[in-house]
């Protein structure tokens, strides 16, 4: 592609027929209800759906295939479920069926004509299926032929490396470590994953400051903070189960600042849908402070709060900060305090957007309260200087010794089940030493050192034809990955690439030469080795591993369980070569988990432990005041502002979900909090920057991105006359992923900046 050559992205959905009202002003009642009972029937049937819901978060259950966040360990609700949870169910456990006539009738080329929530709604995948190079169809091949295809591609390469292997954050723990061992005994550490887009500044942050790339709090922390700050999240739609421990938060008196460019419905107020005052509409106000920062302006903002309690402490010495803290567990402080002081208040306040009286009223309940916690999701880890940005989270809580104490701490919420999980198990293409050494040690082979692939390098590489051979252990690559005109021209450059899943999703219609759909299990579904039925493990936010059990008969009887596919493919690639027992292993996952707990620090005893109905808690050293960093403390960070600059006529658009949607996949084509119904192509605009275009509420818009001179349009799209500061706007992804560009990265995690792409708006030609 030429210098300042446009992209013309082609979609095929209608902006006219969507409807606009006025967002709500609450969360949860009984909507929450009526749409759960609606997806329940349209799906698996109400009877069929009931009987899941009975078992998903329960001991000797199945954990929700939804978001990560955690049950309660004591006393547990019947109904440990949400309305977004309840929609993963209905569509996992879909009456409808894909098999070897639905993909008769459909082309490939049928398939790429058509949105990615028409082809979620067309059922269960059931039965292996093949695109030979040149086809227009898929046809279906037997597991056996589909492996040794598998072993036949991967065994030609030239180097292991020129093959990469994805993986979802809905894999089991036993299904990843088979597949990262898998992976490393073939020979390479290409591990990309879903973490890589979403939090991997999170982690990359968390383990220069405080040497754990995880969260530090549990729900027990939560039952005692005194302030919670809620940052670029809405828990609503990504993790409603959060707002439970949100409304008890409030109503003993905890302090909660939301911090979002959107004022969503879920902070502002939430209606218990399983009690009876929130389904008579009576509910629980959230937010005792609502900041609607710009979006890019979370830096800005954490510095104004930090350079307010350094004033208060200045007027009123040894009573704010504290300094034994400093003093025994940090470094840096007086480096980021010398920072702090030569920063202006007006230039913080004209970044983040927050007048000072804002953010000095933040500082106040930070200053207050005894034990703060502060959350966040990729509203902060999307942005191009988004690990800084959550070091000077990190600084904030530091300032007050809010770390390795109860109620209080970091907190990523990880917006995918097992995701945290599956890094733990070495779905990780920089993998340390230490874990390494014990994969070699344990398996006697050689493991390969170098680092790997990610994400978004993987897709360079495919670019480039260095990675020939893609395998995707669940997820959708193509609508997850950014710049989607690219991702789809790089896999049709590989010679194979193969989509492990259970449902239809976009990867399988833009493919490489060659394809191959593999059908897996759901979480929902029994799965049994050998005649025996077998669970597996998963660890959500706060590093709790607990077992899931499925509960329904499998879709199909051809349906294999991730476990068994990775054992398959291991198998027919392997040979001779490998001294490892695939087969034998999948057949007992007890075996697996013994190799886990020889392999993977904290699990020790891991199949007696996780027998535990509520499972048990993986060691966190931050948690305990151990600081694993170079300086063997927790660090202040001092970083530069990181200001976007944008031209008069560009506005920062940040991408979101719809209350209808989990990642990549659409249930629905409403957005009910927001008040969007029949539609998912609307740009959320303020009514300033939509008058000064010569625009108007519902007009139809062409949205364009520039980065380093090179653009990229999506077209026709409708624009909302939104609540949202002015110079900002917000759209829905993947429909928006087109204008992310590959190249437009995080510093260090090299995360795709989803969450700030410079776009100028254009009306329709007529």
């Amino acid at each position: 592609m030429k210098e300042h050559e446009s992209l013309q992205v082609r979609d095929s959905d209608d902006p006219t027929t969507t409807v606009v009202q006025a967002p709500k002003r609450s969360a949860g009642g009984l909507g929450a209800l009526v749409s759960s009972m609606r997806h329940l029937k349209s799906d698996p049937g109400l009877l069929r759906g009931a009987r899941s819901l009975l078992t998903i978060n329960q001991p000797g259950g199945f954990d929700c295939p939804g978001c990560a966040w955690p049950e309660p360990t004591a006393a547990r609700p019947m109904a440990e479920f949400c309305e977004n949870g309840v929609k993963a169910v209905a569509w996992e456990t879909s009456k409808k069926r894909v098999g070897a006539s639905f993909f008769a009738e459909h082309s490939v080329a049928s398939l790429r004509e058509q949105s990615e929530y028409w082809l979620g709604l067309q059922g269960r995948l059931c039965e292996p299926m093949f695109l030979e190079q040149g086809d227009t169809h898929y046809r279906p091949i037997s597991w056996e032929n589909a492996f040794a295809l598998i072993g036949s591609e991967l065994n030609a390469l030239t180097s292991p490396d020129e093959a990469s292997f994805y993986t979802s954050g809905r894999t089991s723990n036993e299904a990843a470590f088979l597949y990262q061992l898998f992976v490393r005994e073939f020979g390479t550490n290409n591990l990309p994953d879903c973490s890589n887009m979403c939090h991997e500044s999170s982690g990359t942050a968390l383990k220069e400051s405080i040497g754990v790339g995880k969260g530090t709090v549990s729900l027990d922390d939560f039952a005692i903070a005194d302030a919670i700050f809620v940052i670029g999240q809405n828990p609503g739609t990504n993790h409603p189960r959060m707002l439970t421990t949100l409304q008890e938060a409030a109503e003993r008196g905890c302090k909660i600042v939301s911090i979002n460019p959107l004022p969503e419905a879920a902070l502002l107020s939430f209606e218990h849908p399983q009690q009876p005052l929130g389904l008579m509409g009576h509910g629980t106000p959230i937010s005792s402070l609502f900041l609607p920062v710009k979006v890019g302006g979370d830096a800005a903002l954490f510095k104004g709060i930090a350079k307010a309690i350094l004033e208060r402490e200045e007027r009123n010495p040894g009573t704010v900060l504290d300094h034994t803290f400093i003093a025994r567990h940090t470094v840096g402080f007086s480096e980021l305090e010398a920072q702090l002081r030569t920063l202006d208040w007006k230039a913080l306040c004209d970044d983040s957007g927050i007048p000072r009286e804002s953010i000095e009223a933040a500082a106040d309940i930070a200053i207050k309260a005894r034990h703060t916690i502060a959350c966040w999701a990729m509203g902060l880890t999307q942005h191009e200087n988004a690990v800084a940005i959550i070091q000077d989270v990190v600084n904030f809580l530091l300032l007050r010794g809010n770390l390795g104490r109860p109620g209080a701490g970091v907190c990523p919420v990880r917006g995918h089940s097992n995701v945290q999980g599956d890094r733990t198990m070495g779905i990780y293409e920089k993998m340390p030493d230490v874990f390494l050494s014990a994969l070699e040690r344990r398996f006697g082979f050689a493991v390969p050192r170098a680092h790997g692939l990610d994400t978004v390098d993987t897709i360079a590489a495919m670019q480039r034809g260095q990675v020939k051979v893609l395998v995707a252990m669940g997820g959708n690559f193509v609508s997850a990955t950014p710049d989607t005109d690219a991702v789809q021209s790089a896999l049709a450059q590989c010679r194979l690439t193969v989509q492990v899943s259970t449902k239809l999703n976009r990867a399988h219609a833009f493919t490489g030469q060659r394809a191959l759909i593999l059908p897996c299990l759901g979480r929902t579904e029994r799965d049994r080795q050998d005649g025996d039925e077998q669970f597996v493990t998963v660890e959500d936010s706060m590093s709790v591993v607990h077992a899931s059990r499925g509960h329904l008969e499998p879709a199909s009887s051809l349906l294999r369980s991730e476990p068994a596919i990775v054992a398959g493919i291991a198998t027919a690639t392997l040979g001779e070569r490998t001294r490892i027992p695939w087969n034998t292993l999948v057949l007992n996952y007890d075996r697996i988990r013994d190799h886990i707990a020889a392999v993977v620090p904290g699990f020790q005893n891991f199949n007696e432990r996780v027998r535990v109905p509520t499972g048990f808690v993986l060691p966190n050293a931050a948690r305990d005041r151990r600081w694993d960093t170079a300086s063997g403390r927790a660090q202040f960070t001092v970083s530069e502002l990181g200001s976007i600059e944008r031209q008069p006529d560009q506005l920062l658009l940040t991408t979101l979900r719809s209350h209808d949607q989990y990642n990549t996949t659409i249930y629905g084509l409403d957005d009910r909090y927001r008040g969007i119904s029949g539609g998912r192509k609307v740009v959320f605009m303020n009514a300033a920057d939509i008058a000064a275009r010569g625009l108007a509420n519902g007009d139809l818009v062409d949205l364009t991105s520039h980065f380093r001179g090179k653009q990229r349009t999506v077209q026709r799209w409708k624009i909302v006359e939104y609540s949202i500061p002015q110079g900002c706007a917000a759209a829905y992804f993947p429909e928006a992923n087109p204008l992310v560009p590959l190249e437009s990265v995080a510093k260090k995690s090299n995360t795709p900046t989803s969450k700030a792409i410079l776009i100028t708006i254009r009306p329709v030609a007529v």
